[in-house]
């Protein structure tokens, strides 16, 4: 999948702990037997002690050990033991009120945790907190619960400030998400984190993790195109992605079969489509699927298209990868494009 370049150039990576060769690049230490992340923060070998992988998997085949401390096995976000803990605590408790005082009686350094939530996340673990509690008011919401108990359920000091919290990401406040206006929005729990749907009766509109930074103005671009607020709920094509994203993650479907209604200009749709046809397992450069489309030399064009997508997963942006092999960026987080393509690898050959 990735020609690895000369041993110079790795070993350079190496030393500056480039993060541009995550997941695509590893190295293994003849002198311990370990092999490690090219960002391990553990103490640099020697060149000579340097043997370079593509893949844990060719690591592991040599007779190296997966570091203990960055966990090469695992997506870039499992190899910080922390994040991966507090992790797990939001989803153990999405409803809890967490504070930096909690961080300090767990031993974690409150600076240190939120440097790392940002890196992987791109937000803090307070915001990825307060975003669970606002999505389990939202359930109660949707559910018909009054308001005020919704907002206890969600761990919030105030209705206000529930109130608020809803207007900023919906754009309207929650009692106004009883009646729907022809799209409903609902939350689907995958293994990468929960995500939102927005669809009507005929078609899906948007699909994206909940703690995408870029979520609030897709869902205000939905609603203006629309026509009408986005009120909560489900609708069959919401309960169908759910279904199907299911199947997905458990190994049984490597192709969406959705009714789709992406909100974007008619250059970024093409795009769109032409990622859908990309098959599970593989990548391509953003070069090769702006010759996909006819116009070759529109790759930046094509690079802000892909970014723009408004239905992850299902429009398979994350299959797009740097000419040279390496992951670039994702909206959804790094560590979720990693995992995607490792999971997608079971389904490479398949029609």
């Amino acid at each position: 999948m990735f020609d690895l370049p000369d041993d110079a150039v790795l070993y350079a990576a190496l030393n500056a702990c480039d993060p541009a060769y995550e997941g695509r690049a590893f190295v293994g230490v003849t002198s311990t037997g370990i092999f490690c992340r090219l960002t391990c923060p553990a103490r640099k070998p020697r060149p000579e002690n340097c043997r370079w992988f593509a893949s844990a998997e060719e690591a592991r085949a040599a007779g190296f050990r997966a570091c203990r401390r960055c966990h090469p096995g695992g997506a870039t976000a499992e190899g910080d033991a922390a994040v991966t803990a507090l992790r797990a605590a939001i989803e153990a408790a999405p409803g809890r009120r967490w504070t930096e005082t909690d961080l300090e009686d767990m031993g974690y350094d409150p600076s240190t945790i939120r440097r790392a939530f940002r890196r992987h996340f791109g937000m803090t673990f307070l915001q990825m907190a307060r975003e669970a509690r606002l999505r389990e008011g939202a359930r109660r919401v949707a559910g018909g619960d009054a308001v005020i108990e919704a907002q206890l359920d969600a761990g919030f000091d105030s209705a206000s400030g529930f109130r608020q919290a809803f207007a900023r990401l919906f754009g309207h406040p929650p009692a106004g998400m009883r009646v729907a206006g022809g799209l409903v929005a609902d939350w689907i729990d995958t293994p990468l984190g929960g995500m939102i749907a927005v669809a009507d009766q005929n078609a899906l509109h948007l699909l994206e993790f909940t703690d995408r930074k870029a979520l609030k103005p897709q869902l205000a671009r939905v609603s203006r195109d629309a026509k009408g607020r986005i009120g909560l709920g489900s609708s069959a094509v919401t309960r169908q992605t759910s279904d199907q994203l299911a199947e997905f993650f458990a190994g049984g479907r490597s192709r969406f079969d959705l009714p789709l209604a992406p909100h974007g200009t008619d250059f970024q749709r093409r795009v769109w489509n032409a990622l859908t046809l990309i098959p599970a397992g593989e990548t391509r450069s953003y070069a090769e699927v702006a010759a996909a489309i006819g116009q070759p030399r529109a790759t930046r064009a094509v690079a802000r298209a892909n970014a723009t997508n408004g239905i992850a997963i299902v429009i398979p942006c994350h299959r797009v990868i740097g000419a040279d092999g390496t992951l670039t960026g994702y909206a959804g987080g790094l560590w979720r494009k990693e995992k995607l393509i490792a999971a997608e690898r079971r389904y490479a050959g398949a029609a």
